[in-house]
């Protein structure tokens, strides 16, 4: 099955929904970052929900981040993604290692602990849109839930899901947005909620072969659905050399002086990708020249 977003309405237009299927975005940003398997599964959820939110933007040129502080163990978790649906992220402890939960998962909730998620959109006015949560499960769909009830004022189901082979690769990974249109009628919000809650875990189901599109006809069974879009998410980080150049440029003539004072080349490494940009005295004092 190939990494897919797809877009679609339900149930007389009442419902929006958002399916994705992404594998191989999780399991490159593993590899990247050789996470263990309870880090893996946080960003990868955070990931997968990064890449259906960036998809759900207005304008191509619009940047979504999600950015987690926490208390637990993982210390925090960052993703950013576009309207393409292109998508990169880091955790910030990517080797911790924690006992199952009391029902035999991965605990990410006890990986994160307490803290804020918040979501921040650039769509080019002069300050991005900051909205803010504290966690409440830790689980990230939940929170995201509880993020879009609360600072969007948007009726959303998320669900979000990474299931790990046992050499610690990743098997599946996938999630569903759903959102309630204005006009949608107490029956179907009922109903609903009971088949949200009697849902199968979406890994469970990915693992019977069932695609994005597989989950919304099976979760929607017996309301009309229609399918309008689908995009590719992609695990992309942007970083270059010259933006890396740019961005040492920007720390101020003093500390570039006292870099090429201590006559060695700096490192400046991408948290997104783990590629290394090195600069050498030269480059240093070509930043300090008229330009």
């Amino acid at each position: 099955m190939n990494d897919t977003i797809i877009k679609g309405m339900a149930a007389g237009k009442q419902v929006r929904f958002f399916s994705a299927y992404t594998k191989e975005v999780v399991e490159t940003a593993r590899s990247t970052h050789n996470t263990h398997p309870v880090a893996t599964a946080a960003l990868g959820r955070l990931l997968t929900a990064g890449a259906i939110m960036g998809s759900m933007c207005k304008n191509n040129s619009d940047v979504l981040t999600l950015q987690i502080q926490c208390s637990g163990p993982i210390k925090g978790l960052t993703v950013t993604s576009n309207a393409q649906a292109q998508v990169k992220g880091y955790v910030n402890r990517p080797d911790i290692m924690l006992p199952p939960s009391s029902k035999g998962k991965l605990d990410v909730g006890a990986a994160l602990g307490q803290g804020v998620l918040s979501v921040i959109k650039d769509i080019g006015l002069k300050e991005p849109y900051v909205g803010q949560c504290s966690l409440v499960s830790g689980e990230i769909a939940e929170d995201l839930t509880y993020y879009f009830a609360n600072s969007e004022q948007i009726p959303t189901s998320v669900a979000l899901g990474v299931l790990m082979e046992r050499n610690n690769t990743v098997k599946h990974a996938g999630g569903f947005i759903l959102q309630l249109m204005p006009f949608a009628e107490e029956a179907l919000i009922a109903d609903l909620e009971v088949r949200l809650r009697d849902f199968t875990s979406i890994t469970s189901l990915m693992e019977q072969g069932l695609t994005p599109s597989d989950l919304m006809t099976k979760l929607f069974d017996g309301y009309d659905v229609e399918f309008t879009d689908t995009q590719t998410p992609q695990y992309h980080c942007d970083c270059s050399r010259e933006r890396v150049y740019k961005a040492v440029m920007s720390i101020g003539r003093t500390d570039i002086e006292e870099m090429i004072a201590d006559q060695k080349p700096i490192e400046v490494n991408c948290h997104f990708c783990n590629k290394t940009y090195t600069f050498d005295t030269e480059a240093l004092k070509s930043m300090l020249a008229p330009q």
